[in-house]
């Protein structure tokens, strides 16, 4: 045997011998490599969302302006305050001549403008904001007194008719009761000039 033989033989026997050794040793695949994150610094923990009340105080914000906006497209304050009291009005006019024809008796509805206050069926009264102003046209023989107006609905659904007028600065509503019918019809009034 040569001594090149004997090498290539020991060469191939340590070849062998290393594949052998790591078939029966079997070694854990190496683990990728994470790359070392350090922990974040407290200016980095507070930058990561906003808290709870940072949130409130933004949706609050937006709800503000929101209305704010909204009161501004229809009106203002003055508006919401002459639609509200004028709703309120014409729907206690309303149920007034519906009692008068459920209960088959005159039903009466009391305006005082000096006091700006209202009486309806029932017990049921209202205010009406001091900004507004406040004027009655109807029958004078219905009147309880000298400061008050009335509308007086009847059995058939008819009334003596009447109108309730509001006005604030520049807009006024007029609620309106038909004499005949007995309707109630609420809307803006055309002119305000003479409401003053």
């Amino acid at each position: 045997m040569s001594v090149d033989a004997g090498i290539r033989t020991r060469g191939v026997g340590l070849r062998d011998t290393a594949r052998t050794a790591r078939s029966a040793f079997p070694q854990a695949a190496p683990s990728p490599r994470r790359p070392h994150v350090s922990p974040p610094t407290r200016a980095a923990r507070r930058q990561r969302g906003f808290t709870l009340i940072e949130i409130v105080v933004v949706m609050t914000i937006i709800a503000a302006a929101t209305l704010l906006a909204a009161m501004a497209v229809s009106g203002g304050f003055e508006r919401m305050e002459i639609r509200s009291a004028s709703k309120a009005i014409a729907a206690n006019l309303r149920y007034a001549r519906a009692q008068a024809i459920a209960t088959g008796a005159p039903q009466r509805f009391v305006v005082d403008p000096g006091a700006h206050t209202w009486t309806g069926v029932d017990g049921r009264n209202g205010r009406i904001p001091d900004a507004l102003s406040v004027r009655f046209f109807g029958a004078r023989e219905v009147q309880p007194s000298r400061s008050e107006g009335a509308i007086v609905f009847f059995a058939d659904g008819a009334s003596t008719g009447g109108r309730v007028q509001l006005v604030a600065k520049n807009a006024a509503w007029n609620i309106d009761v038909a004499w005949l019918t007995g309707e109630i019809h609420s809307r803006r009034a055309s002119n305000t000039a003479g409401a003053e």
